[in-house]
């Protein structure tokens, strides 16, 4: 039986991160990831390279391609402003591997087949690409497999009901691009990479879609995307490549993502609808902080609340603003207003603004757990409408405290007042920032302030 500090399962984005991340603390840490079954690409933007670059991943970021152009149908029109880098995600989750390994990741490839706790923290049982069996003992979990992984008896909210259908085509060598196009009973993505392979792919509602036996899958999407003229180019001397393969794309959320020794991060935390086309980014998203919660459970135990408050209200707040913005994007499409897949997915999760108007009297100061020095603490933030989780820093300057400041002589301006401390130049910015943020009041039109 091998011993690791920290045992994390899954070898995608999120669990990497961590890897990464708690490495970068001094842990010792084991990762297991299962090679991905099937091919499959995904497009990402440049926010997205950002993250990956921040995580550590130097070696996977190898693996992209150039932008290339995006058309999108939407709503019965067409744009063609973005472009996305097409990234191949088994060659991408193999460099991970290396990545981590170059860092100091131990890496085990094999699949999870079960996880028992035990007297310090939990066994896993791994089946190894070799076929061979083995046991692994980690004092604390990460549980990173993405949607994959086990429910484990945790409640999860759901979305409406989507599944996706993937299919390769294999065509002539090309010019790297993709494409979305709406229809009547969901939307269509297609890809197509230089040396010829193309992905087609459709979300649809699985309540409504009336899917055909597995066998007939092939013609079935075959024939729907025959429909969608921005697929023709996809399609154009090109043929079928393997069988379709379904996979499961309704936003979950669980609602205990973490206890005293284990941790849920990416997909396995939250997984959230795929039409932005940011899925590594919400994953990393909901990783980049869970070393520094771990550091607290394991080194400060006195702190657990405070850490489990500040990963599960993260992880909530993300789930939440990625559906709103899922459920905007829907609500752009309006030719087939009643039926069910755009129905229920333009009106969920609720109509809450994605981006709340904010007035000064709504804005408040107060303490909430922040990340500093690899770990959780608390400390004075801004509290608004739209930041419910609070704003701590600005550059490097805490916030809360500069608000105070400014309302403790409502007779200054917010220039005025600030500029006793950080210099008139540094004054003037901040209080045009903090106004541009609804924190303060415009001071124009209020008469002259004696200093």
């Amino acid at each position: 039986m091998n011993k690791s500090q920290v045992l994390v399962l899954g070898g995608g984005p999120a669990g990497g991160a961590v890897a990464i991340g708690l490495v970068r603390l001094g842990y010792s840490v084991t990762l297991v990831s299962e090679p991905r079954p099937f091919d499959a690409v995904e497009g990402i933007s440049d926010r997205v390279v950002q993250g990956l670059q921040g995580a550590g991943f130097n070696l996977a970021l190898e693996q992209m391609a150039e932008p290339s152009p995006r058309r999108v149908t939407w709503n019965g029109i067409t744009s063609a402003a973005n472009t996305e880098r097409l990234i191949p995600r088994q060659a991408f989750d193999l460099a991970l591997l290396d990545d981590l390994k170059a860092q100091g990741t131990h890496v085990i490839q094999g699949r999870v087949t079960g996880i028992q706790p035990d007297a310090t923290g939990h066994v896993a049982e791994v089946s190894l690409v070799s076929g061979e069996q083995l046991q692994l003992q980690g004092d604390f979990l990460v549980e990173a497999r993405g949607r994959a992984a086990p429910a484990a008896g945790v409640p999860r909210v759901k979305g409406s009901q989507t599944v996706s259908l993937l299919q390769y085509w294999q065509g002539p060598a090309d010019t790297p691009c993709s494409a979305v196009q709406s229809f009547a009973d969901g939307w269509a993505w297609m890809a197509l990479r230089a040396d010829g392979r193309r992905y087609l792919q459709l979300t649809l509602d699985v309540a409504s879609a009336d899917l055909p036996p597995k066998r007939e899958l092939g013609d079935w999407c075959q024939a729907r995307l025959s429909k969608l003229e921005q697929a023709q180019p996809f399609m154009a001397g090109a043929e079928p490549a393997g069988e379709v393969y379904a996979r499961t794309s309704t936003p979950v959320l669980c609602e205990h993502s973490v206890g005293n020794n284990w941790i849920r991060v990416g997909d396995a935390a939250m997984a959230v609808d795929p039409l932005s086309g940011n899925g590594i980014f919400q994953a990393l998203s909901s990783a980049l902080q869970a070393p520094a919660v771990i550091n607290t459970l394991i080194n400060h135990p006195e702190r657990a609340g405070l850490a489990k408050q500040f990963h599960e209200a993260r992880i909530e707040g993300l789930f939440y603003r990625f559906a709103r913005i899922g459920r905007d994007f829907y609500a752009q499409e309006s030719q087939w207003p009643t039926n069910p897949f755009w129905q229920g997915r333009s009106q969920w999760p609720d109509q809450v603004p994605l981006h709340l108007d904010v007035m000064p009297d709504q804005v408040s100061t107060g303490v909430r757990p922040v990340v500093q020095d690899g770990l959780i603490r608390e400390a004075q933030v801004v509290i608004t409408p739209d930041q419910p989780l609070g704003i701590w820093h600005l550059n490097g300057l805490e916030l809360a405290p500069l608000l105070e400041q400014v309302r403790a002589r409502p007779d200054l301006t917010p220039a005025e007042q600030l500029s006793h401390t950080q210099g008139p130049v540094m004054g003037e910015r901040l209080a045009l920032w903090m106004q541009q943020q609804g924190w303060v009041d415009d001071p124009k039109g209020q008469g002259e302030h004696e200093v």
